[in-house]
C-alpha cells in the first residue's frame, strides 16, 4: 500500500523551506506527497474523535497565481510527482473539509500564526489538536531545510514511548539511517527501561538496530539535550494535551523545541502503527 504525506503549502520563503523538508522526508521513506494549496483561511479535518478547524493566516493565500507552479517546481526538483488535493465537500461556503486518510502530515510549529511570530519554543494549539486526534504522526520541520543523517527517539518507557520507538526503528529500516535513543532517567534505573523493552519483545531489535543510547541519570533535561545530534530527525510520543510525559513532566514538548531546532516527528495518543 502506498505511503502518503499530506502537506499544506504556503507560497512564501518559509513555506518553500518547509515543503523541501516534506519532499526530503518522502524521498527518504519512499512516500508520495499530497499537497493542498489553500483557497481559504480555514478548513476542517474530521478525525474519529474530534473535528479540528484549522485557521490559517493570510500568508497561506500569498500569490495564488504562482503557488501551484512553485510547489510543482519544488516537487519535480526532488524527483517527486505530487498530487494536489481539491476539496470536494464544504461544511460552509468558505470552509472546506479535507481528508485525513494519510500516513503522515506536515505541520509547522504553528499553522495559524505569521512566520514572524513563530517562536522556536511554541507549538500552536491547532497543531496540538491535530497531534492529539490524528491516527498518523505529525512531521514538524525546522524552519530551514536540512538533511538529517540519523534518527533519535525520545524514550521514557510509556505506551506512547514504545509506539514512538517502533516508529523510529521502522524509519531506520526504511531509510538505512542509524537510530539513537535518548532517555532522561528521572530516578529510574536503566534496567527498568530494559525490562520494558523485554516485556514487549523489543530487546533484541533495539540491541541490533540502536547505535547509541543516551541515558542520563543526572543533569538537567534541557542541558542533556545538547547530546542530540544537530542533524538528527527526532521522534517522540505525545499524549493527552500534547505534552511528552515519557521524558519528563510539564510542557516537555515546548522545552524540547526551545532547545532543539531539529525536525520532529510526533506520534500522538491515537497514532495507529501500520500492520
Amino acid at each position: 500500500m502506498e505511503t502518503t504525506l499530506f502537506h499544506v503549502f504556503r507560497n512564501t520563503p518559509l513555506g518553500r523551506e518547509i515543503l523541501m523538508q516534506s519532499l526530503y522526508f518522502c524521498n527518504e521513506i519512499n512516500a508520495s506527497i499530497v499537497i493542498y494549496i489553500p483557497g481559504y483561511t480555514k478548513f476542517l479535518m474530521y478525525f474519529d474523535n474530534d473535528v479540528v478547524q484549522v485557521d490559517l493566516d493570510e500568508s497561506y493565500l500569498t500569490a495564488p497565481e504562482t503557488a501551484s507552479a512553485h510547489a510543482l517546481e519544488l516537487a519535480r526538483g526532488a524527483h517527486i510527482d505530487p498530487r494536489f488535493v481539491q476539496p470536494k465537500n464544504f461544511t460552509a461556503s468558505t470552509l472546506p473539509d479535507l481528508p485525513v486518510n494519510f500516513d503522515f502530515m506536515c505541520c509547522p510549529r504553528s499553522i495559524s500564526d505569521l512566520s514572524s511570530k513563530i517562536s522556536l519554543g511554541h507549538i500552536g494549539p491547532k497543531v496540538r489538536r491535530i497531534i492529539n486526534a490524528a491516527r498518523f504522526p505529525v512531521l514538524m520541520p525546522s524552519c530551514l531545510f536540512k538533511e538529517w543523517q540519523s534518527i533519535l527517539v525520545f524514550f521514557g518507557g510509556s505506551v506512547n514511548a514504545v509506539k514512538a520507538l517502533k516508529l523510529g526503528l521502522r524509519l531506520g529500516r526504511d531509510t538505512g539511517k542509524p537510530v539513537d535513543l535518548f532517555t532522561q532517567a528521572d530516578g529510574k534505573s536503566k534496567e527498568t527501561f530494559e525490562k520494558i523493552l523485554a516485556e514487549r519483545d523489543m530487546a533484541r531489535e533495539v540491541a541490533q538496530q540502536v547505535r547509541e543510547w543516551h541515558f542520563f541519570e543526572t543533569g538537567k533535561f534541557e542541558h542533556n539535550l545538547y547530546a542530540v545530534p544537530h542533524n538528527a530527525l527526532t521522534v517522540m510520543g505525545a499524549y493527552g494535551h500534547g505534552v511528552v510525559r515519557d521524558v519528563l513532566f510539564g510542557s516537555t514538548m515546548e522545552m524540547i523545541q526551545t532547545h532543539l531546532p531539529n525536525t520532529m516527528l510526533i506520534a500522538g495518543p491515537n497514532y495507529v502503527m501500520p500492520s
